[in-house]
Parts: structure tokens; sequence; C-alpha cells
């Protein structure tokens, strides 16, 4: 299981710039103005010696002082009942503001790590009027420039000394673990129940009742399975804003531990930007996934309903058009029963190995039938292809310009592998390597 870091503080104190500058890469939108993180406030980073998972808290905008103490109160409650461990980040140049004063007063009753941090210390005067941040009580805070990677590795390197133990768990590879995940009111708990065929989860029309993910092994027709149900996407109580950026801890975990995952989606309420955040973390996970359109006996249809409705499918998720999809009522039961038979499949798909012989001839047709465009204005020679991974199915091929083909021509060759070889439902990944990594 991955730690959890969380890193809050006030609008505009620059969370977005270090949660970039930890996971390496620019993933948050950054701007000067307050509140402007709108896309993804979550990263697996795997860059250092030990995984874990970043939070950033933002997303919130004030419109007075008192409002902020409040969404400042609910981003913490959240991160102190979801994180590990917490990076409270407070702004340099601003000096020590009343709101920060609170939040740190009540970071000091929990029993987390929690490193303060003051930001924009780029230089030795605001470094000197940082020091009235001891005002707080703390025995230690860490001066920091995210913007310009000041003082950030010594700061990481005491989070992970602060990280839980963790105890390996070997994998039983003979059992397959699905992961049930969605929106609040998809009807996942139903769901499990009547896959399970008994009142397992605690199933409520009110959005938000279960509270942690629940692993329940069974087994069906001599196979073994592990059904994570995952509380996923929830709302907690009336800790409403920018709620789904804790909500989806709970999902992120149980993807990360799943061979394949149920995207479920609510029939009545159609696709929503919701749930195409979901299916991406699932799908950059590098999951088996099987849409679930729950609910479908509630919707009023006619011949083409079905048909539309895998139309919007396909149009809102084009990466995942590998994945099947499947209309069922967990409350009533209708077409449930072939969930399992389908992710039998996509299990098969997912362990699935090509011969090497099979491989390169579907490779060598390919590349003859339609040649690669050329980059940097020389031609891209393909040499051979092998499979080196499963879960998701991966393959190397070997080039004289690894960084030249163009992600278009990489589509067309997984199409090209997914028919001849199936790979349903799973993602597949294509790594390209020189020659000189080629077997002589």
């Amino acid at each position: 299981m991955r730690p959890i870091v969380a890193i809050v503080g006030r609008p505009n104190v620059g969370k977005s710039t270090l949660f970039n500058r930890i996971i390496g890469e620019r993933k948050a939108i950054v701007d000067d103005m307050p509140g402007v993180t709108r896309d993804r406030n979550y990263a697996n980073v795997d860059r250092f010696d030990v995984p874990f998972t970043l939070i950033d808290t933002g997303g919130f905008e004030p419109i007075s002082q008192e409002l902020l103490l409040q969404q400042m109160r609910s981003q913490s409650q959240l991160a102190m009942e979801e994180a590990d461990v917490i990076i409270f980040l407070m702004d340099g140049r601003a000096g020590l503001t009343a709101a920060d004063r609170e939040v740190a007063g009540m970071l000091r009753k929990i029993r987390k790590p929690v490193f303060y941090a003051v930001n924009k210390v780029d230089g030795e005067k605001v470094e000197a009027l940082a020091t009235e941040f001891y005002d707080l009580g703390i025995d230690r805070f860490y001066p920091v420039s995210a913007a310009h990677n000041r003082g950030v590795g010594d700061l990481l390197d005491d989070v992970f000394a602060a990280f839980p133990s963790t105890v390996a768990v070997a994998e039983d590879e003979e059992l397959t673990k699905v992961a049930v995940v969605g929106r609040p009111n998809v009807g996942k708990s139903s769901l499990v129940n009547r896959l399970l065929g008994f009142e397992r989860s605690v199933a409520n029309p009110q959005a938000g009742t279960t509270r942690d993910s629940i692993d329940t092994p069974f087994t069906c027709n001599k196979k073994r399975y592990l059904l994570i149900d995952t509380a996923g996407i929830r709302r907690k109580g009336k800790v409403s804003l920018k709620i789904e950026t804790y909500s989806v801890v709970d999902a992120l975990r149980s993807i990360e531990r799943a061979d394949v995952v149920l995207i479920v989606i609510n029939a009545e309420e159609g696709v929503t930007e919701q749930d195409t955040k979901i299916a991406g973390y699932a799908y950059e996970a590098g999951r088996a996934c099987l849409f679930v359109v729950n609910k479908w006996d509630a919707v009023a249809k006619d011949n083409s309903s079905m048909g539309k409705f895998v139309d919007r499918i396909r149009t809102e998720f084009k990466y995942m058009a590998f994945a099947p999809i499947v209309f069922v009522s967990a409350k009533s039961g209708q077409r449930t029963g072939s969930i399992m038979a389908e992710v039998d499949k996509l299990m098969a798909q997912y362990t699935k190995r090509v011969s090497t012989a099979d491989l390169n001839r579907v490779f060598k047709e390919a590349i003859e039938s339609h040649h690669a465009p050329l980059a940097t204005g020389r031609r891209v020679k393909f040499y051979y292809a092998t499979q080196v991974s499963v879960k998701p199915p991966g393959f190397v091929i070997f080039t004289n310009q690894p960084e030249g083909v163009h992600f278009s021509y990489e589509r067309y060759l997984i199409n090209r592998f997914r028919e001849a070889f199936g790979f349903a439902g799973t993602p597949l990944h294509l790594m390209f390597r020189g020659r000189e990594h080629a077997k002589k």
C-alpha cells in the first residue's frame, strides 16, 4: 500500500508548484491567480526509493476571510483523515496569517507526522523574515522555494523517514482481484452484493454510505476472486468543496491493487466528467477495464438506446476503445451474470503471452503494409519485437530511432496487435529501444 502525502495550505502559497516539483513534471495547472488548480490533484510518485501518492488540496476559491478559514478547515480535516503524512505549506513572502495559525492549531492535535514548510524563500532577506513562523510554537519549519528547488530535498528526506512501515504481502497469482469503482450512488455496493449473492455491503440510496474499501474473497465457477468494493469517489458529510481531491484516494488504492477494474456508470445520469477521470485513473494504472452501465432498467429506452449509450461511451473514452461494455441492473439482477464471464475473458487477455515467432510475423506484416513516417529526415527502421511482460502485456520493439516513432504509428501497431491476438479490455504498452540493445 502506498503511503499518502497531502499538501495543505492557503490558496496561492505554491502548493501546485511544490506538487509539480515533487512529481518531476508539470501535471497540475499553475498560475498566479488564487484557486487555479482545476485538473489533476493527485499523482502516484515512483521516482524515489519509496513509491507514494501525493495529493494537492488546491481548488477552493475564498470569497471572504471567514469562508477561507472554513474551507481550510475542511481541506485540513480531509488531509488528517486520509493522509499518512501532511505537508503544511505557508507563504514566506506574505508572512504568517490568521488562517495559518488556525490550521496549524488543528494539525498540532493530530497523531500524524506534519511538516511545516514555508515556501517562496528564495533569498536571504525572505529567509530572515521567515523566522516569524516560529511563533506557531513548532520545533522546526522548512524554508523552501518550490519554484527554484531550494530546500525541497531536505524536506522530502524527512517526509520519507516518517512514512509508516509496510509489510510486503505475497501476491496470490491464482486469485483474480476485481475492483469496483465509480462516483457516489452509481450502485457499487448493490452490484457487489449481487455478484456475491448476499448482503455483504450496506446498500443505501443515499450517496456515500460506503466508508472504507472492503475486500471479499469468493469463488465462482471454481475460480477464486477477490472483490474490492471501494468507498472510492464519495462525499463525506458536508465537506464538499473540491471533494474529489480526497474522495479518489480509496479508488486509487483499489485500482492499484486490482487486476480488473469495473468502472460503474449510472445509466440515469449518463457519462459525467467524474466518470472520465475515474476511467483515466484505471487506464493510467494499466489495468484491464470493463464498463458496467448500471440502473439500465430505470431508463426509458427504445431500440436505439443501447447503441446511443455505447456511442457516447466510445466518444468520451476514446483512449479506452478496447474496453467492453455491459448494461445491467444490480437491483433486479438483469444481465449481472455476464459480468464475471467478462472478467474471466479480460483476465485471460491481461495475462496473455504471444510467442516471439507469431508476434514478429504480425509485426513484419504491419510495418511492410504501412511504413513509419520519416523522422529527422531519416527512415525509421524496425528490427524485431518481443513480449517482455503481462498485466498489462508489454512489448519491446527494436528500431534505429526510438525517439522518432510517432504516437500515431505506435497506436497503429497496437491496433494491429489487437486484431491479430485479441487483448480485449487491456491496455498494451509498447517500448521502443535502439539497435544497440538488440541481440546481435
